[in-house]
């Protein structure tokens, strides 16, 4: 990453950098493994012990190739690495002639193990100097361009003549999509399978199609949507039983006059994934058509316990299920990310009969249009009665709570879940509120407020007195730090009529703890609207990411601090520095 790349991406980048070590531990063990069978004359046992550890690569990095691909701030180096990836998933095809397999495959996990040191050692450096001292690439799409890109491969198969405004999908609909497809792709089996070696195969089904999809479910739960987590459970239910059966049946003495209880089981996974299937009528297509084929896998289960399972048939239709869901995968995917239904998973087949009235007053909380002057003063009214509202920004959705009552700031961080140690930033309309109590800042932090502000980054500054002459009052101890605090004066006509309306604001993302920004007034609808005591409705957000955030404490000293990137990139912050600081030199 160039130093005009975000910082964000090398700041966060811890966590990828243990992921990408598993990838060169793993890729170095089997490329040795490999070299060391080519020059002992491996049998086929030892091929088959091969392929199993190469499993490790390819089912933990199918979840890496999906999001690599659906990724639009991937730089031209990672870009590359899941290029590798690719080719690494080519050579475990074992049709290859055996010498040249091992060849191939073995220089291959060399070429990976080597970018894959790289590339973790550039994100580790990158990461401790929070800065690109390591280049990787840069961008090679922006987000509004790939987001472009994508509408317009809609348009060549739909009728949509401008960008959707608003889509459902949530993040573990993807993850849904994910480990299911990757259980299917574990699961099919070949004809001449020695069942001695069907156990290597448990694993593959297991974790992700059981384990992880349980997870997904916890997930669904936690986020509000009862149904959605019916499906994920129910179907982990399924991968159990077929593992169980399947893979360790001959392990667990399982023969055909003692698995009645499967077959029952399987019946029972008949009847009940049929009334899936009609809900998934009223959801959408592609979740219609995993449903259906689904159903054919359990047919195939139950004639497995009967001992009359046409085995293509089952492949057949497990590889057919794991495309189906690798294409609901990276369409949920991109479509969670940019908020929009850019990649269609097509519409519900029957929409249930809705009745407009009863469906405004069945909405969790009052909403309010920030077209309506009595919109705002809906919500104004609510905010200085002391409760908690969901505001449009000049980024994303936020929460906010009047600085006169400081209990309604603390209602914000139960709302969200927030940690307590996070603290809330305060929002005004305009930078002569502030000039106003003369708060003692130096010439060069106001020049450089002057160039920033309004617009979609915040500053940290040194908290004092003038903070209670601005209007904070009793929230002064529960906005900011001991210390500090953040100000953000939003380029955003409605929130500054309704801050002037009713002074300052502590606002936050309105988004629960940890979860992705809220870009339209109906994911806070959906999300916190049970919560929360209104909504002040403006559509799609102006931004699919939230400010930029910036230490200014010692601006003096020391210069700006980037905290995190948002929608103003680095290189454009450090750019508008250098030209204050030229200026007053």
């Amino acid at each position: 990453m160039s130093s005009s790349e975000g910082f964000a991406a090398v700041f966060y980048s811890e966590p990828g950098v243990l992921g990408l070590l598993a990838n060169v531990i793993s890729a170095f063990l089997v490329a040795l493994q490999n070299f060391a069978q080519v020059n002992a004359n491996v049998s086929a046992n030892g091929t088959e012990n091969i392929l199993a550890g190469v499993h490790l690569i390819l089912i933990g990095g199918v979840t890496q190739l999906v999001a690599g691909l659906m990724s639009f701030r991937k730089n031209k180096l990672e870009i590359i690495h899941n290029g590798f990836f690719g080719l690494l998933t080519i050579s475990t095809i074992p049709q290859i002639s055996s010498v040249s397999y091992y060849r191939f495959f073995g220089a291959v996990c060399s070429m990976y193990t080597a970018l894959s040191l790289y590339v973790t050692f550039a994100s580790l450096i990158n990461s401790i100097a929070e800065k690109a001292l390591i280049p990787i690439g840069t961008q090679l799409l922006s987000s509004k361009t790939f987001q472009n890109v994508l509408f317009s491969i809609k348009q060549r198969f739909t009728k949509a003549e401008e960008l959707p405004s608003f889509t459902t999908v949530q993040l573990p609909d993807a993850l849904f999509y994910i480990c299911n497809g990757l259980a299917a792709l574990s699961a099919i089996q070949s004809a001449n399978l020695d069942q001695a070696q069907a156990h290597l195969t448990i694993p593959w089904v297991l974790i992700p199609g059981t384990v992880i999809q349980l997870y997904v479910s916890r997930i669904q739960v936690r986020g509000g949507r009862r149904f959605g987590s019916v499906l994920p459970f129910f179907y982990a239910a399924i991968w159990a039983a077929w593992t169980w059966l399947r893979f360790a049946g001959h392990l667990l003495n399982i023969d055909p006059g003692s698995d009645g209880g499967f077959t029952a089981g399987a019946i029972a996974f008949l009847i009940v994934n049929m009334f899936l299937v009609i809900l998934a009528i009223y959801i959408n297509i592609v979740l219609l058509v995993v449903t259906v084929i689904m159903e054919v896998i359990i047919i195939c289960f139950l004639l497995f316990t009967l001992e009359r399972l046409p085995l293509p048939l089952e492949g057949v239709m497990l590889a057919l299920f794991s495309f189906v869901c690798v294409y609901g995968a990276n369409a949920s995917f991109a479509n969670h990310m940019f908020g929009k239904q850019l990649i269609p998973l097509g519409d519900s087949l029957f929409k249930a009969g809705t009745n407009e009235q009863k469906d405004q007053a069945s909405l969790p909380c009052p909403i309010a249009s920030s077209r309506q002057t009595s919109g705002l003063r809906t919500i104004a009214k609510i905010l200085d009665s002391g409760h908690v509202c969901g505001i449009p920004t000049d980024t994303v959705y936020a929460l906010a709570a009047s600085c006169k009552h400081p209990e309604a700031i603390e209602s914000i961080y139960n709302i969200k879940e927030r940690p307590t140690e996070k603290p809330i930033c305060i929002c005004i309309s305009n930078l002569d509120q502030l000039s106003a109590v003369h708060p003692p800042f130096s010439p060069l932090l106001w020049e450089f407020m002057n160039h920033v502000y309004p617009g979609g980054i915040s500053c940290i500054v040194k908290k004092g007195e003038w903070l209670r002459k601005l209007g904070v009052g009793a929230a002064y101890d529960r906005v900011g730090t001991k210390d500090s605090i953040m100000i953000r004066v939003p380029d955003h006509t409605v929130t500054a009529h309704l801050v002037k309306m009713t002074g300052p604001l502590a606002i936050t993302s309105a988004n629960p703890s940890g979860e992705p920004d809220s870009i339209h007034h109906d994911m806070v609808i959906s999300r916190l609207g049970h919560k929360i005591d209104g909504v002040l409705c403006d559509g799609n957000s102006n931004e699919l990411v939230a400010s930029t955030v910036i230490n200014c404490t010692k601006i003096n000293e020391e210069g700006i601090t980037i905290i995190r990137e948002g929608c103003v990139p680095v290189v454009r912050v450090m750019q508008l520095f250098e030209q204050v600081k030229n200026k007053l030199d």
